[in-house]
């Protein structure tokens, strides 16, 4: 199997990026040979023998580009050949910490990814995610109507900066005989 990993993202304010960079400086500082994109960004799977890839939850789906993603490469991450990719998913949802947000957040997760049957990942989590100060259009419309649920939402950030370094590092304990 190839050696090296690829961390996606897909992030539309930022915080899944972060969360993808962190994630990606953890598994280098085990000895992997990590790359890190944008997931609009790639062109090609067959260098990686690992990856992963992160999207938060907008809006009761699982980023867009995320899902465009999977759809795009169904036949490079089934390939029944020993140089398929592993493929492991992680997800920024809750933006509060109360608990029915975080089961609604894994249920939508969870939705999402029966879409792709042929998936089976390595690892799926669910980080807490960040409401940002500044919301882009059409965003700022929905948080303006008096009925939507993000109208007057403080802003929030419930990422576990710990609890994604600890997924990461289990990550690496878990993956490291096949591609170190």
């Amino acid at each position: 199997m190839n050696r090296k990993a690829l961390v996606l993202y897909a992030s539309k304010y930022g915080s899944t990026r972060e969360v993808a960079e962190d994630i990606a400086s953890t598994l280098r500082k085990s000895g992997l040979k990590i790359d890190l994109m944008d997931v609009r960004k790639v062109r090609a799977l067959d260098a990686y023998g690992f990856i992963v890839l992160g999207a938060a939850i907008y809006y009761d789906h699982w980023h867009k580009d995320a899902l465009n993603f999977l759809a795009k490469n169904q036949a490079a991450l089934t390939s029944h050949s020993s140089e398929c990719p592993r493929v492991v998913i992680f997800a920024l949802g809750p933006t509060h910490n109360d608990e029915k947000e975080w089961q609604y957040s894994r249920a939508t997760l969870e939705r999402e990814l029966a879409k792709f049957p042929w998936l089976t990942p390595v690892a799926v989590e669910m980080f807490g995610g960040r409401y940002p100060t500044r919301l882009h259009f059409p965003d700022t419309l929905v948080a303006g109507l008096p009925a939507s649920p993000l109208h007057g939402m403080p802003a929030s950030d419930v990422r576990d900066w710990t609890a994604i370094r600890t997924w990461a590092s289990s990550l690496t304990q878990k993956l490291q005989p096949d591609i170190s």
